[in-house]
């Protein structure tokens, strides 16, 4: 006998990678070897100095519930970092700690939209921001973007969308590793200002940028809510912290959402996120690595017929126009799996409307890992 499944979970497509993710383990458990580039994480260990602050904290803490917004002192050194880094004053009451910024998106669309309003996002783009508003009763509404406008929405993409509440901004952005400039946001956030839409900036990215400065919403913008996390530049993808910055009207909001839903963040890995801001020459040594990588595959995928790459100007993703090759971007990482043991991502996860002619290629590996990968394609498109 089966039971009731909701409409809302019914609306919440599958997270395509994470069955790339699965076929990959099978080819792996035969015996075969795969180079992982459908994975968006590190591949390093969380920093030395994160790791040891939470054996420290294992010893000497009972690792108890903590305040729902987080612990104070982690919340102080977060706002203490948007001075340092872009040289804006933020209160630390304004900072919630949040279970990896996939618990601050809830907490964020919940606090901002009500059931049945519409929010805009860049298509492409990553393909949880639209699953969560389903699961929300929220519309997502896709702004098609394209090389001319480096896949970021535009006011003039805006003004085209009809009336929507919010707006999902990413910079360095999930798949394309493109950003907006520092005029662009503010025009973005100066559009939304005026129609009482809010703006929502995803900054998980920020700190793995080759080419430019990545600009915070807190720098253009009171009203904005800024999403970032200890993932990707801070390499703890598995210790499941992030936080939000918030306009102080939402703290309260959002504060009795998290006593709720998640009672606190996990205390140990609070104590190493606080600890991760000290290893900066660490990390950087990551964003070079991955500088790279994205150089090496530049210049070797056009040989195997991925020549129309998005230009990359952070994160650790190329998107590639694949579409005068295969017109099944799903097909065509099974195939390429399959016969090369090259994981990719299809499209089709971010742009629900064109994705069929597109893949997202991480580089978040080691370089070896990304040499294998260009001799393998090689070989396969000869």
């Amino acid at each position: 006998m089966s039971g009731k499944v909701s409409r809302r979970a019914g609306a919440v497509d599958p997270f395509i990678v994470m069955d790339v993710m699965a076929a990959a383990a099978e080819k792996e458990a035969a015996g075969d070897t795969v180079i992982h580039l459908e994975v968006g994480q590190p591949s390093t260990p969380a920093p030395k100095g994160a790791l040891a602050a939470a054996h420290a904290a294992l010893d000497a803490d009972r690792i108890g519930y903590v305040a729902a917004l987080g612990m104070p002192a982690l919340r102080a050194r977060i706002a203490r970092h948007y001075r340092d880094a872009y040289g804006v004053e933020v209160s630390a009451e304004r900072v919630i700690v949040t279970t990896g910024s996939s618990g601050g998106f809830p907490l964020a669309f919940l606090t901002s939209f009500d059931a049945g309003e519409r929010v805009a996002l860049a298509a492409p783009g990553y393909p949880a921001y639209r699953n969560i508003l389903a699961a929300l009763n929220l519309e997502a509404v896709d702004l098609p973007t394209s090389a001319a406008d480096r896949f970021q929405p535009t006011v003039a993409a805006l003004e085209k969308a009809g009336p929507i509440a919010g707006l999902i901004v990413a910079s360095p952005s999930n798949p394309t590793g493109t950003m907006v400039t520092k005029p662009e946001l503010a025009a973005l956030a100066a559009w939304c200002d005026r129609r009482g839409v809010r703006m929502i900036s995803d900054e998980i990215y920020h700190g793995i940028v080759y080419d430019g400065h990545a600009t915070s919403a807190v720098e253009v913008s009171d009203s904005a809510i800024v999403v970032n996390s200890f993932s990707k530049y801070f390499s703890m993808t598995g210790w499941r912290v992030g936080w939000l910055v918030v306009p102080p009207d939402l703290v309260r909001p959002i504060e009795r959402l998290a006593q709720n839903f998640f009672i606190s963040v996990p205390t140990l890995s609070q104590h190493a996120a606080l600890a991760a801001f000290e290893c900066r020459d660490e990390l950087d040594g990551h964003v070079q690595r991955y500088r790279t990588n994205r150089d090496l595959l530049m210049a070797g995928l056009p040989a195997v017929g991925l020549d129309r790459l998005a230009p990359a100007d952070g994160a650790f993703y190329l998107y590639a126009d694949v579409a005068h090759l295969t017109n099944d971007s799903r097909e065509f990482c099974r195939r390429m799996l399959a016969e090369t043991g090259v994981a990719t991502t299809p499209g089709i996860d971010f742009d629900r409307a064109r994705g069929a002619g597109t893949l997202r290629i991480s580089f978040a590996g080691s370089t070896a890992e990304m040499e294998e990968a260009v001799r393998r394609l090689k070989a396969w498109r000869r």
